[in-house]
């Protein structure tokens, strides 16, 4: 049974950005769970696989539940991301083991009806350590407008034996992009 100390969910909703109104407003939302982490005070194990497939799935379930206590239907999700934080007594490929699986990131894939490629952090770090979500455009991952990093913490995560866990979603892009188009500048760059 993995054991959850606490979810935490965190909405930032932007309505002005460099003195000019942003129509619709953007919410930046992240739901994070913090977890014990399963492998601590075991020393090395090879094989993570049993914790990922017992525990990651429900994990993403949760975690998308939560989203969409915040959000009404994935039409409303445009970017999106996950990131994992270990306790400094965890080993960084438990942080690892925890996101880059189909039986995590599918769960959050799947329901807001995303293609690309879920963008990531995974690091090591104590209480207080800033959690690190980096996002791109749920079916266009080149799309720059949706290039965005949304960051919060967890004041008393995550401890020596924890594992803070965490997807990122945005209704939005920037607020008033502007610096263009990848694919625009390899056509003007002669590069495609």
């Amino acid at each position: 049974m993995l054991e959850i100390r606490k979810v935490y969910t965190h909405v930032e909703e932007t309505f002005l950005e460099g003195g000019k109104e942003v129509q619709p407003s953007i919410k930046n939302i992240a739901t994070v769970a913090v977890i014990k982490n399963p492998w601590h005070g075991r020393g090395y194990v090879e094989d993570l696989k049993p914790e990922i497939v017992a525990y990651c799935p429900g994990l993403g379930e949760l975690l998308v539940k939560k989203l969409f206590e915040v959000i009404e239907s994935a039409d409303e999700v445009e970017a999106f991301g996950k990131a994992a934080i270990v306790g400094v007594d965890g080993e960084l490929e438990h942080a690892s083991a925890m996101i880059h699986t189909f039986r995590f990131g599918n769960q959050f894939r799947n329901a807001v009806e995303g293609t690309s490629i879920l963008s990531f952090t995974n690091k090591r770090g104590g209480p207080g350590t800033y959690i690190t979500i980096p996002m791109v455009h749920k079916t266009d991952e080149s799309k720059r407008s949706h290039f965005i990093t949304f960051e919060m913490n967890i004041p008393d995560a995550p401890r020596a034996d924890e594992i803070v866990v965490a997807i990122g979603a945005a209704t939005g892009g920037r607020p008033h992009p502007r610096i263009g188009d990848r694919h625009q500048d390899m056509l003007e760059m002669g590069l495609k």
